[in-house]
């Protein structure tokens, strides 16, 4: 079992806010992505927590990502808009962007934006999930570097590309649907190669596009585009239906990269030191141009209890849906600390050594 230790979850944005700040980010700025980063955490999502720190310094050093950055209106309508993240903190950029299209979205019932020339986001069911307070369904996607490998091939050409979906309940914890295209992550590789686990069979296959479960290899090679990939959601070939992950994959390029005029496909390349500049797309639907909001989040409550109280099968102790193991997760946080694994924390001790800020202190 990996070792973690536990750190309060303010304290712990504090720390993130620091090193931000550190590294010339603005006060909201900086705000903006601490929060994002250590919501990840307490969701149980380590791999796009603060983690991922490390990938924000060295991308700050080497002018990746761009703080102080204002993006720039390519095109706007009521419904819609296309902007020019011009390179800056794609945490910070996109909760912006999502409050705009909120504001669009309650004048005119929807509102869409495509993002080009941003960077990594974090975990894209935070920005879904900012609709939820206006009775709204949110939307957000973004795409990555190229680490998929398409049904039946053997190279990379598509991210990991996630869609999220928040839907609001009233009594029950919201649905909130955040998930990659492909199996997994490229973080939860990288999690296994930290903690020095083999991939479970089914992630993802090498050169030859045969099964592997050697994650540093697999890392190295994704990296430079030498063979060797991630699987789309289902797998394998198309028994499972990993023809269908491959689907939304190209879906979510299409919706982030063509929409902004973005970068795409086998085009977007991580560096050994930090992410790529990437794309995104948001979204935001009011209930109630569909019907009563109130009678909508009742009707979402029935439906989510059902599910919950589904009989389980034989050796599983009880059912969940979208969103609510992260929720018991941070309500399990805000009463215990936010459980980060020792390796990590050390990084974060590494970053603190070297940014000069004061350390987390854990609990």
């Amino acid at each position: 079992m990996m070792q973690q230790v536990r750190v309060g979850w303010e304290e712990l944005v504090r720390f993130t806010r620091g090193v931000f700040l550190s590294l010339g980010a603005g006060d909201e700025e900086a705000a903006d992505s601490a929060d994002i980063l250590v919501a990840a955490d307490a969701k149980g999502i380590v791999s796009h927590g603060t983690a991922r720190l490390r990938r924000y310094v060295n991308g700050v050093l080497a002018e990746i990502m761009v703080p102080r950055t204002p993006f720039t209106v390519l095109q706007e309508t009521p419904i819609s808009l296309t902007v020019d993240a011009n390179g800056a903190m794609g945490l910070h950029v996109s909760k912006q962007v999502m409050e705009r299209v909120i504001r669009k979205a309650h004048d005119a019932g929807a509102a869409f934006a495509s993002v080009r020339d941003s960077n990594h986001f974090g975990i894209a069911g935070y920005y879904a999930q900012m609709a939820l307070e206006h009775d709204m369904i949110g939307i957000a996607m973004t795409n990555t570097a190229a680490l998929g490998v398409p049904t039946f091939g053997r190279e990379v050409y598509f991210g990991t590309n996630p869609i999220a979906v928040a839907v609001p309940a009233s009594r029950e914890a919201p649905f909130i649907l955040d998930m990659s295209t492909t199996v997994v992550t490229r973080g939860k590789v990288e999690t296994y190669a930290r903690e020095g686990g083999s991939l479970p069979n089914g992630w993802a296959v090498d050169i030859q596009g045969l099964p592997t479960g050697d994650a540093s290899t697999l890392l190295n090679t994704m990296l430079h585009q030498l063979g060797g990939g991630i699987l789309p959601l289902g797998g394998s070939g198309e028994l499972h239906g990993g023809h269908k992950g491959y689907g939304l994959a190209v879906l979510v390029d299409i919706c982030t990269a063509l929409f902004s005029g973005g970068t795409f496909g086998r085009a977007v390349m991580d560096s050994a030191e930090t992410s790529a500049r990437v794309c995104h797309f948001f979204g935001a639907v009011r209930i109630d141009r569909f019907r009563k909001p109130d009678e909508f989040k009742a009707d979402m409550d029935r439906m989510l209890a059902d599910l919950v109280q589904a009989v389980p099968a034989e050796g599983e102790k009880r059912i969940f849906y979208a969103g609510l193991k992260e929720h018991l997760h941070e309500e399990e946080c805000r009463k215990l600390g936010i459980p980060l694994s020792v390796k990590v924390y050390q990084q974060l001790l590494d970053i603190a050594d070297q940014q000069g800020v004061m350390p987390p202190e854990k609990l």
